[in-house]
């Protein structure tokens, strides 16, 4: 991701956060120029390596005055050379270049140390916050400061994180040390995700709203990408695991397979049966070629963009899935459509002829499968049960064996790292919690999850809460209330504009600022799902179970309960006004039939981003949990859902069909009797599991439970892991005795010095002078 990508995010760090009217280039210079005299007028791109390290010195020092206006000053000056001194560069190029040459100099020099004892000094300014509470209105003039410092941080993080070709051999070591600094307990004993948690909760419980929640929101997530990682690196982390423990490999990357999917053609509406109903009864046949959709990928190269706004405006969540869609299916007739002309290949055919033939993923099974399918099968040969036993085939059919012996190799095959939760034992008190010759307790590696979920436990629900509620405030759907937080306050300027381009610009800003928060909260919930799970499943459930307590299940199907290609084609963007674009050429003059014409991408990515996002996160949520697929039930989701399947995306369909799949045993006969296009789309696209009976309805999961005690269940459990893992002040009456003899015997017992001196005489005392009934032993023993 270039430099440009990165600084888009933050449009007036510049001259419209300080109300000026002037071009960048002449604002930055009149604002620098007391600082820039330090090199007696010289160019920065003209000074040697030495000379840079000394003037960037001098601003290290001069950042530790105790003049605020002066300190904001040396603030904006390190800012313009983390942007690549622009003023000095000709093109984006070079101002990329000059970015990342001044971001490692920075660093390395101590800066990012120093703004952090900024930020924490901004965050405990009780004066600003008190002042910030009582203003009426919150504008960007109230958080200048802060939106400074977290710029430059965010430059930094994220500048070092990405990788190039070209980067020298001190840049990578600058890399792995600033990746280890970042995800230790260095600052203040705890990691500098944690520092910024705690602003999210300030913000949201108004202690302070006059922080810029948009740039410590894109930080945060940067910060957790950086120190933990990607999906690539949490990729290779699982192939890592797999080696440690000797399981076979991974029988596909999950990342590769999703891409090589193409997407599919969207069931049709309701609205459009009634019309195709109409034109039969009329009898008009157009004289345009009759197209006839056999499957569901007929139509996957087209224009996944058509003007269907008022349709789905008319169209009813429950009349999409009534018997309307069951009496004329327009994928099974001739229908009258007329196919737009087919776009230039993005590819060569002979890569799409590589492309792998039949269902993409390979068939999972479970423990919990092996038993059922044995006891139906005992049920109804032999008559009786053994429970989870999955060993004993005495009395069953040969076929029976054989399908027994395939279940089992595709299980070994595809174990995962982490046993699904409904595998793991229960946490009993009373069994050996470690191995023999321990100490009794467990060995954690202190890797940068296992630091960061450290930290939050105490505090969980609150920065989960505090989460999505900026997530609800930056929904679209979302309307104004007046006790909502208020997530404009370092987007709305100190004058409200007076004209209709001032007013349209205002109103682009505002879209694409709440935007970025969901991107941001959105990958950042993610990545945390990801990473805990991987680290131990608990840790995952615990997370998992706060969101779901917290209505994260209704709030994402709300944000889906709109127009969704709408939002996905919006374009809330000025691209003259990108960084760096906007501060290297010369500015054009912006009309309103400019702001109205927006850019030339057919897709917000970002806002594309955010989806796929918001629907892993609800998979995560539900998949193996019945409670929970039952709100999916409750909330009629399905309509919602299949009104995402407009958008031709072979990712966003993907997880769309998933959730789709999970409830589909739930949703009735007639359902997926009116629903069959869908469910060939599930069979195509998901994965499937061995007996999974999702399709019809009869799995025994579909019975009605108590899902309330299935939830307390899975809380007690992970109660008892964070008080034998965490609690380490825990009550020695109710603390886990170790059991094993192997054990108690190598524990280390601290003896006196002076022990050694008297050691016949206690030998003499203790054990030979004291009588023995070997007899009574025994006899007690038997």
């Amino acid at each position: 991701m270039s430099l440009s990508g990165l600084v888009t995010s933050d449009r007036r760090t510049s001259s419209e956060s300080q109300g000026h009217t002037k071009s960048p280039r002449l604002t930055w210079s009149l604002s620098l120029c007391p600082c820039l005299s330090a090199v007696r007028g010289r160019r920065w791109i003209e000074l040697g390596q030495e000379q840079q390290k000394s003037y960037v010195m001098r601003l290290l020092d001069a950042l530790e005055v105790t003049d605020r206006d002066k300190r904001l000053k040396v603030a904006r000056a390190i800012l313009y050379l983390a942007q690549g001194v622009f003023d000095e560069c000709d093109t984006d190029a070079d101002v990329i270049h000059w970015s990342r040459h001044n971001v490692f100099l920075l660093y390395d020099m101590g800066i990012f140390t120093a703004l952090l004892e900024l930020l924490s000094m901004e965050m405990d300014n009780n004066q600003a916050c008190s002042s910030a509470v009582r203003k009426p209105a919150i504008s960007l003039a109230d958080s200048t400061e802060l939106r400074v410092l977290l710029s430059i941080m965010y430059l930094m993080v994220e500048t070092i994180r990405l990788q190039t070709e070209d980067d020298r051999p001190e840049w990578r070591t600058a890399r792995e040390a600033f990746k280890t600094e970042l995800g230790s307990p260095l600052y203040n004993g705890e990691p500098f995700a944690l520092q910024l948690f705690t602003m999210v909760t300030k913000f949201c419980s108004m202690n302070a709203p006059h922080f810029p929640m948009k740039k410590v929101l894109l930080l945060l997530w940067k910060t957790i990408l950086f120190t933990m990682g990607g999906f690539e690196e949490l990729q290779e982390m699982k192939v890592r695991g797999r080696e440690r423990l000797s399981l076979p490999p991974l029988p596909e990357d999950s990342i590769k397979v999703v891409r090589s999917m193409r997407a599919a053609s969207p069931p049709a509406s309701a609205m459009e049966l009634i019309e195709q109903q109409q034109q039969a009864k009329r009898g008009r046949r157009s004289r345009r070629p009759l197209v006839k959709q056999d499957s569901l990928d007929t139509y996957n190269e087209r224009d996944p963009f058509k003007n269907d706004d008022a349709r789905d405006e008319e169209e009813d969540g429950e009349e999409a899935d009534s018997g309307i869609e069951g009496e004329v299916d327009p994928l099974d007739t001739d229908v009258i459509i007329q196919p737009p002309p087919p776009p230039p290949p993005l590819r060569p055919p002979t890569e799409r002829a590589s492309l792998p033939k039949g269902l993409p993923w390979a068939p999972k099974v479970r423990e919990k499968d092996i038993e059922q399918f044995l006891e139906t099968s005992r049920n109804k040969f032999i008559g009786f049960t053994l429970g989870n036993d999955t060993e004993t085939l005495v009395g069953l059919p040969r076929p029976i064996h054989e399908s027994v012996k395939t279940l089992k190799q595709v299980r070994r095959e595809i174990s995962l790292i982490i046993p699904p939760l409904s595998s793991l034992p229960p946490l009993n008190p009373s069994i050996p919690l470690s191995p023999p010759g321990s100490s009794g307790e467990e060995d954690v590696d202190e890797t940068p999850t296992e630091i960061l979920y450290l930290g939050m436990l105490p505090n969980l629900s609150q920065y989960v809460i505090a989460l999505l509620k900026l997530l609800l405030a930056a929904a679209p759907t979302s309307k104004a209330k007046t006790d909502s937080i208020n997530i404009l306050a370092d987007v709305l300027p100190e004058e409200m504009p007076i004209t209709v381009l001032q007013s349209m610009k205002l109103g682009i800003d505002v879209n694409r600022h709440k935007e970025i928060i969901v991107k941001a909260i959105s990958a950042l919930l993610l990545l945390l799902l990801k990473h805990l799970k991987l680290n131990h499943i608990y840790q995952f459930e615990i997370v998992s179970q706060h969101l779901v307590f917290a209505n994260c299940i209704p709030l994402i199907l709300k944000f889906f309960n709109q127009n969704i290609l709408s939002y996905i084609s919006a374009k809330n963007s000025i691209c003259v006004l990108d960084f760096p674009h906007c501060v290297v050429h010369e500015m054009p003059e912006l009309t309103a039939e400019s702001l109205e014409a927006g850019d030339r991408n057919q897709f917000c990515w970002r806002n594309l981003f955010s989806c796929i996002n918001l629907l892993r996160i609800l998979n995560k949520l539900t998949k193996w949990k019945h409670s929970r697929t039952m709100m999916l039930v409750v909330f009629k989701s399905a309509p919602i859902l299949k009104r995402a399947l407009k958008v031709k995306q072979a990712m966003m369909q993907l997880y769309v069909l998933k959730l789709l799949k999970i409830q589909t045993k739930y949703l009735g006969r007639q359902w997926r009797k009116s629903n069959m296009k869908t469910m060939s789309a599930i069979y195509q696209k998901v994965r499937h599991r061995l007996n999974d009976d999702w399709a019809y309805g009869n799995d025994i999961d579909a019975r009605p439970w108590d899902f309330q005690a299935e939830e307390c269940a899975l809380r007690e459990s992970i109660e008892k892991f964070n008080s034998r893992r965490y609690d380490k002040n825990q009550n020695g009456e109710f603390a886990p005795v170790d059991n094993c003899l192997q054990s108690v015997l190598c524990q280390r017992v601290e003896l006196p010095e002076d022990f050694h001196y008297s050691y016949e005489m206690w030998l003499e005392r203790e054990v030979f002078s004291q009588p023995i009934q070997w007899e009574g032993l025994l006899q007690q023993a038997q």
